[in-house]
């Protein structure tokens, strides 16, 4: 169906602001963890795993709402955006039903995530209320000052990975820790392709993103390093006799050059939305490649 035809409030407009395509950031963090507690135990819990998952990605799905809605407040997804459409600046959604999806998400975010308690004790409560409490401060404030990335190394690596394997193993060492920042560069490539192609319009409205910040071609050169980086922490790995998952990533770094290269020759325009999807491929394709390393180790 074209975006022209979505009709207001429709099934169509909520699968179109949910962004599922984004869905692969949340779910990498929690699959590389899982595989790394197979390898280390040699089982799992599996109530704690579906449950960890399934937050994962309703709080993904939550930070695209609370994106789509309060960006739009700002202004900040006017005519001139370059990126995919949003439901709000679209017309697609209302902004009252838009704030009760809101909170009909957030809650049960929150309900889904509660019962891990029973497994990991009452300091799961802590790590949940900070995924909610940032998840709204990213883009209400954080990423407007630059600091959308630091977000993203905590809650795209450190605390899902960590969380994740701490509920399936009782304890995080040194390896997890790094593996999970490893990870956390990973995802960010998504949000520095993504505020590489916004940079004029960020700049316009005021929106001080890292890439704004650094410019054009640092920012292309961080793209990058951050993969280069990822792989070269994966050599974590090998202290723990984990070969393949340190060699198996290096055809995602093959993609990611490639990705790369790409970003660099388009440099401008809509066109670089392909970019995103390609980015978007090859995170999915990076969480694969460590955990098959991981259980094939």
């Amino acid at each position: 169906m074209n975006e022209n035809d979505v009709k207001l409030n429709s099934p169509r407009a909520w699968l179109l602001a949910a962004r599922p395509k984004t869905l692969t950031g949340a779910a990498v963090p929690v699959i590389i963890a899982l595989a790394l507690a197979w390898a280390d135990v040699g089982h799992l819990r599996l109530v704690p795993a579906v449950l960890c998952l399934l937050f994962a990605l309703l709080m993904q799905v939550d930070a695209n709402l609370i994106n789509d809605y309060f960006d739009y407040l700002k202004g900040a997804d006017d005519e001139q955006r370059l990126g995919p459409r949003r439901a709000c600046a679209q017309g697609w959604v209302t902004l009252p039903a838009m704030r009760r999806a809101i909170c009909a998400v957030t809650a049960v975010a929150c309900l889904t995530g509660l019962p891990l308690i029973m497994f990991g004790g009452w300091w799961m409560v802590a790590v949940g209320v900070a995924c909610v409490v940032f998840c709204f401060l990213y883009t209400t404030h954080l990423s407007y000052l630059g600091l959308g990335d630091v977000l993203v190394l905590l809650f795209f690596g450190i605390v899902p990975v960590c969380a994740t394997y701490y509920l399936q193993t009782d304890a995080v060492g040194w390896v997890t820790i790094t593996a999970s920042l490893a990870c956390g560069l990973v995802i960010d490539t998504l949000l520095v392709v993504n505020n590489y192609r916004d940079r004029d319009n960020d700049r316009r409205t005021g929106k001080v993103t890292l890439v704004v910040r650094i410019g054009q071609r640092a920012a292309e050169w961080l793209f990058w390093g951050l993969g280069v980086a990822a792989c070269l922490l994966g050599m974590v790995f090998l202290t723990k006799g984990y070969v393949w998952a340190t060699l198996l990533p290096v055809g995602y770094l093959v993609l990611h050059t490639h990705t790369w290269r790409r970003m660099k020759a388009i440099a401008q325009g809509r066109q670089l939305n392909e970019v995103l999807g390609a980015n978007a491929r090859n995170m999915l394709v990076y969480g694969v490649l460590v955990a098959i390393g991981l259980l094939i180790g």
